[in-house]
């Protein structure tokens, strides 16, 4: 068991320094889980660091999922395998850019729940969470000879608030749950009041932090006078949000303050050593003086890259990780093989408009997560009473509207730069309006993250509120059997899916390009590769080999605004962008 002794931790009663890397197995394809460990391992990491996404076990109240790439039982076996040990952070919220910080949109959609406090609503699913989750892991604990080693306590949540009921609340749950394995928190170790609020004198407490390695853990050190020193996200890297450029951190810089971190004795968990891939829907959001969404890769500039590839910030980490514990003495993989195949062509369409869905009525526009839906989008219908010019208001939204009227296009809303309203002209009294409305991502940070999605508001026209609302929600979480028909010359107007086929010889990982496509989202195989957008800033997104198969591939292509081309190309390198200054 691991256990702290003065400002040491103890493995089995010996010393032992926690050097661990993060690597979420909801970003990685689950037949490259066991290439990524290895890879940790070959870095000298003797600790994989694993948050859980509550959202994506448990997407309704009662249904769990633990298939697939959310097979966290086989993950952690996977690791144990290798010999490694697991820092375990089941949250219930866990932030990591991910949809909601992890928190269920049934959840975070009912504005009479007190988020991560301990408002006895939000206990009481929390409590049904991990009486689901906990039996799942337990046969992985230590105390049953299982490689998780510590448990983390919410996370960062001094950042967020300082309900000690709330905390204590979780620790009661985890030890009454029969959790006996060291606990900690984590907290962003640049403030004594956030290291403060988000801890328990009887807890373990841990930083976060990228640099100013000296500061920080004399600040941890002043609120917690003895005990282990440990960094639980060394921040080796950062995330993009569209529109913005591509950040990278300099490898020299973070293995020199890593080398820092580790000669004061601390002990670290690099964020991240993995990043993966937002998959299909599953990028967060922050939501500052505006509203920005995440992109889909999350590459992170980690040492180990999105597609697995070994980087020269991984051989500068392995060598200042190598000055103070063992690291295996083997040759490093070669890069992964790639391949490419230009000029698919995309020639049968379906509009987003005819996709097969079930209609539900009424007075007043509902929410996304009154339809039973988490993801995707919701198609509004009504009609405007007048002809002639009008300002259409929509009063609130998340997170972009499309606007037509009698099937043609007629604006475009977007909360993140703030709009509300539009000039539309009606041809006719009794027009056809449709509104088509996009969840780009729930914010995953901060007191924003009551965020329902769809339309959350009266719209009005010219003043006077519509009525009369039929609405149908599109999750596209199955994109395989749509009505597809022959593209020809004619496309549908607004928002179409494309499809095509490609051949290949052979398998291995691949970036899709789409030159020419604005907004939207992708799939080959059926598998969810993410969203893109013209705005960037990355330009390609991630196939992994698993998803691709020799010979007839399908591919199909959700374009929400207009393409100038009918193809698209498989690259065999991958662009995120311009980095930033």
């Amino acid at each position: 068991m691991l256990e702290t002794a003065g400002d040491e931790f103890l493995w089995q009663g010996r010393p032992f320094r926690i050097v661990a890397g993060a690597m979420h197995y909801f970003r990685i394809h689950p037949e490259q889980w066991t290439d990524r460990i290895e890879k940790a391992r070959l870095l000298g990491l003797n600790t994989i660091d694993v948050y859980v996404p509550w959202n994506a076990h448990q997407p309704r109240p009662g249904e769990m999922r633990f298939d697939g790439i959310l097979d966290l039982p086989r993950y952690l076996g996977l690791i144990a395998e290798a010999g490694l040990k697991v820092l375990f952070r089941p949250g219930p919220y866990i932030c990591a850019e991910w949809d909601g910080g992890g928190l269920p949109a049934w959840l975070t959609s009912d504005p009479s729940i007190k988020l991560r406090t301990s408002d006895p609503a939000y206990l009481k699913a929390v409590d049904e969470w991990f009486d689901q989750l906990i039996p799942v892991i337990e046969p992985f604990l230590a105390h049953h000879g299982g490689p998780i080693i510590a448990v983390q306590v919410e996370n960062e949540y001094g950042a967020f608030g300082d309900d000690e009921q709330y905390l204590r609340h979780i620790v009661d749950g985890y030890r009454r749950r029969g959790i006996t394995e060291l606990l900690f928190t984590c907290d962003q170790a640049h403030s004594e009041e956030m290291l403060r609020n988000g801890g328990l004198d009887d807890v373990l407490r841990t930083g976060t932090f990228g640099g100013k390695v000296d500061t920080a853990l004399a600040t941890l050190r002043k609120i917690q006078p003895t005990g282990p020193l440990m960094c639980a996200e060394f921040w080796n890297g950062w995330f993009d949000h569209w529109g913005g450029p591509h950040h990278t951190r300099d490898g020299r810089s973070a293995a020199d303050d890593l080398e820092k971190l580790l000669a004061a004795g601390g002990s670290v968990s690099l964020y991240m050593f993995h990043g993966g891939t937002n998959f299909g829907f599953t990028s967060g959001a922050n939501l500052k003086h505006a509203y920005e969404p995440t992109i889909t890769s999350y590459d992170y500039d980690a040492p180990l890259a999105e597609n697995g590839d070994i980087t020269r910030k991984y051989e500068l980490m392995r060598a200042a990780i190598a000055k103070h514990v063992p690291v295996p003495d083997q040759p490093l993989p070669a890069p992964a093989p790639t391949v490419g195949h230009s000029g698919i062509v995309l020639d049968s369409a379906v509009s987003l408009l005819d996709v097969p869905g079930t209609p539900v009525e009424s007075a007043e526009p509902l929410t996304m997560e009154a339809l039973g839906q988490a993801d995707g989008f919701v198609i509004y219908r009504t009609t405007l009473p007048e002809a002639g010019p009008t300002v259409l208001t929509v009063t609130a939204y998340s997170d972009r509207v499309q606007v037509f009227l009698d099937g043609n296009p007629a604006g475009l809303l977007e909360r993140s730069r703030h709009e509300r309203s539009l000039p539309v002209v009606a041809s006719r009294p009794g027009a056809e309006l449709t509104l088509v409305v996009e969840n780009a991502g729930r914010v995953n940070y901060g007191p924003g993250m009551l965020d329902p999605k769809g339309l959350l508001g009266p719209v009005t026209a010219g003043g006077a509120e519509l009525s009369g609302w039929t609405q149908t929600a599109v999750p596209l979480d199955d994109v395989t059997g749509l009505p597809f028909a022959p593209a020809g010359t004619r496309l549908p107007i607004g928002p179409t899916l494309r499809r095509g086929e490609f051949t290949l010889d052979t398998v291995a990982d691949s970036y899709l390009a789409l030159p020419g496509w604005e907004r939207g989202a992708a799939w080959i195989n059926g598998f969810p590769l993410g969203r893109f957008a013209a705005r960037g800033p990355q330009r390609t997104l991630y196939v992994p080999a698993p998803v691709l198969k020799a010979g007839v591939n399908e591919i199909v292509v959700l374009e929400l605004q207009a393409s100038s081309s009918d193809t698209v190309d498989l690259l065999p390198e991958p662009d995120l962008g311009i980095v930033a200054d």
